[in-house]
């Protein structure tokens, strides 16, 4: 299990690298939820999300030699993206395995900041080829099955822990389960009594999916969600999620891109829809909890476009 000395170690590491994101109160969101509200905005951070964490806190733990034999990551968008503009300033070869589903602007992103991009027909098929390139002699930078890059995601925590007032309940995205992993062992070391909530979208229910079995399995993937859309979560996420996770929440793509559409309104801030799946989450926890609720929302990245977004209102039928 990630310890908070390992979080802390993570920190100073990749200070410097990264950027300490805004924790702020949100009228806006507090009004249309109905309790205080405070967001994480790590859709300001470098790259767009907080995947630049894990990938900074990984390439920096690095070897000579492994750094010289190159890089390879698998990704849905966000953490090609962190992978490559991070390889690039550390001088080390990156190649970025991608699905058809993601975006075509995180493509664009990683391949301009210098990295090979490889293009699979699914997500399988991405991990897949990911496999076989590290049998090739690449070292890995997995996006959530290894602990320095969750210590590095868990820095988001930390950060939320010291900056943020009194706080009853947290909700972070899942997509292969790093984020939360990190976030959760930090606030487990430094704010014990908080609850940690998982948000998932339908389609993309990996983590819900491995606790209903007991276990990772494998899932279908249908959502429109593609950096939420992990094939299945790993044993090291499912450890963290099952013990020190509340209970893990799943909203439809629909309400996770009208989310989106409330958090520019609400909180004028532009975020993809694994960040808006929280505010339908956020609904469900207050009707739990209460009028007492005091939320944080780790708003975990911003890398959608405008016509991106334009497409999923029209294809939803929100306005």
């Amino acid at each position: 299990m990630i310890q908070i000395a390992d979080i802390e170690t993570a920190a100073a590491r990749i200070a410097g690298h990264v950027v300490r994101t805004p924790t702020v109160v949100s009228p806006g969101l507090s009004d249309l939820l109905g309790v205080p509200v405070t967001a994480k905005l790590e859709l300001l951070q470098r790259t767009g999300s907080f995947k630049v964490r894990g990938a900074a806190a990984k390439l920096l733990s690095l070897s000579e030699a492994e750094r010289a034999a190159g890089v390879v990551a698998v990704s849905g968008g966000n953490h090609g993206i962190a992978l490559a503009v991070m390889a690039a300033a550390l001088d080390v070869k990156a190649t970025v395995v991608m699905p058809r589903s993601a975006p075509v602007r995180a493509v664009e992103i990683a391949e301009s900041a210098g990295a090979s991009v490889r293009v699979t027909d699914d997500m399988d098929g991405a991990f897949g080829l990911m496999r076989r390139l590290q049998e090739e002699g690449l070292t890995l930078v997995h996006p959530f099955d290894d602990p320095v890059v969750i210590a590095g995601q868990g820095t988001v925590g930390l950060e939320l822990a010291e900056d943020a007032g009194d706080l009853t309940d947290v909700l972070v995205s899942i997509g292969g389960g790093g984020l939360i992993a990190g976030v959760a062992a930090a606030l487990r070391a430094s704010r014990p009594g908080v609850r940690v909530w998982g948000v998932e979208t339908e389609g993309a229910q990996a983590m819900s999916g491995a606790l209903a079995a007991g276990g990772p399995v494998p899932v279908e993937l249908t959502s429109i969600v593609s950096t939420l859309s992990a094939p299945a979560v790993s044993r090291l996420t499912y450890t963290h999620v099952s013990e020190w996770v509340t209970e893990v929440l799943v909203v439809t793509d629909r309400e996770a891109v009208r989310g989106s559409l409330e958090l520019a309104d609400h909180a004028k801030v532009w975020a993809e829809p694994a960040a808006g799946c929280l505010l339908p989450a956020a609904r469900r926890v207050v009707e739990r909890v209460g009028e007492g609720a005091r939320l944080g929302l780790v708003v975990c990245g911003g890398n959608a476009t405008t016509a991106d977004m334009i497409a999923w209102a029209e294809h939803f039928g929100l306005r």
